[in-house]
């Protein structure tokens, strides 16, 4: 039977992590793998983690299933960051604990399939996964242009896609620091997609992986709150592993947001009902221990304010680092500037396959062959190796 099977093409990141780590020059930039870095190139521990997993050692006393909706402090304790001082935004929203955002995402996809969503619209180019989780669901979905060529965000596609929606289809956007182009909407922008959104009835879903990386927690989330406060329903999809470096331990979130008018809540605890059952037979039940420290961290002040002071300096490490592009200007073939503007972890650099190669070999500079570049990986001693190699490839 396992003849029956198509091979696969192997993921191209995982493959570029093999080959830089394979080159054995001492001046290598790795710009491809999605992790934030610090200017040493380390991708440490938060203390504020650290100190937390150092109470789940001394005080946990079982190691028991949580359930399918998982750690619900660690749910509730978050969603005043996602959603505000009415975090609840009046009992409107139920959330679970998903193993990532990636699970979130599927989680998300699935609820609305099962709640009758025929087609998905998403602006490209966005993070790989997406098309594969969609792919896999076999929900189909139509792409929209998400980026301008002088580095801005094409509102006019996107209020076409959703003014062009028919019913029973649904909008995928990224919360903010948008992967893989850095390219966010702005509140003007997030204002006429909550409009455009509320008249059609188009169904949102927010994906929001980075808070905290672009301008801030508040301003980071500005934007989608403002479009959730005009619709009716809408699922949140939200990743803890960057803005607390939890990459290996998964720790997301899924939110539902539903009116119920007149019916006190049976549209909620219904969707939250279904999307339980989807949880169960898809993981069962979500793994304990980074939710369980984040939890930690949120319900105790010192460790709140340890945890937002790092995650302040992860920030004005990269917002430096984009001011350093911006100002480098045209060079060579590439316009630097628009990376200063940008938000969060990545963005997408205009070159060809095969200069994303020549910088591999000749200047030992690894990148995704989309361009995109994790702009973490560049730290203030080896930026200017970075620009004068691109100017070289594309000059």
């Amino acid at each position: 039977m396992l003849n029956r099977l198509d091979p696969q093409s192997p993921d191209a990141l995982l493959a570029l992590i093999k080959l830089h780590a394979a080159d054995d020059r001492p001046d290598t930039i790795d710009l491809g793998v999605g992790v934030y870095r610090t200017g040493q190139g380390a991708t440490p521990v938060f203390g504020a983690i650290k100190a937390a997993e150092q109470r789940l050692v001394d005080t946990q006393e079982s190691k028991s299933y949580l359930g399918p909706e998982g750690d619900m402090g660690f749910v509730n304790a978050l969603m005043p960051y996602i959603f505000g001082s009415d975090a609840t935004m009046g009992g409107r929203i139920a959330g679970m604990q998903t193993p990532g955002g990636t699970g979130a995402v599927r989680l998300a996809v699935a609820l609305a399939q099962k709640a009758g969503v025929t087609r998905l619209h998403m602006g490209t180019p966005s993070w790989p996964n997406h098309a594969q989780i969609l792919g896999d669901t076999g929900l189909e979905w139509a792409p929209f242009d998400h980026a301008n060529p002088d580095g801005t965000a094409n509102l006019d596609a996107v209020l076409a896609a959703i003014n062009g929606a028919g019913p029973n289809e649904a909008v995928l956007l990224h919360g903010c620091c948008h992967n893989p182009t850095g390219i966010d909407y702005s509140i003007d922008d997030w204002a006429a997609i909550g409009d455009a959104v509320a008249q059609t009835g188009i169904f949102p879903i927010i994906d929001t992986a980075y808070q905290g990386l672009g301008d801030g927690l508040e301003e980071d989330a500005a934007g989608f709150r403002s479009l959730l406060a005009k619709v009716p329903e809408a699922f949140v999809a939200y990743s803890c592993d960057k803005n607390f470096g939890m990459y290996r331990d998964r720790v997301g979130a899924f939110y539902i947001l539903a009116d119920d008018g007149p019916s006190g809540g049976e549209t909620l605890e219904k969707a939250f009902s279904n999307a339980n059952a989807l949880a169960r037979a898809s993981w069962s039940m979500p793994p304990d221990h980074g939710a369980a420290a984040i939890r930690l961290i949120l319900r105790d002040g010192d460790l709140t304010a340890m945890w937002l002071d790092e995650l302040d300096q992860m920030r004005t490490r990269m917002r430096q680092v984009r001011a350093r592009l911006g100002e480098a200007g045209m060079v060579g073939g590439v316009d630097f500037a628009p990376l200063g503007k940008q938000n969060g972890l990545f963005s997408v650099l205009p070159v060809s396959k095969e200069q994303v190669v020549q910088l591999r070999k000749d200047h030992g500079i690894y990148m995704a062959g989309s361009g995109r570049i994790n702009v973490a990986g560049l730290t203030m001693d080896n930026i200017d190796k970075f620009i004068a190699a691109v100017a070289d490839v594309t000059g």
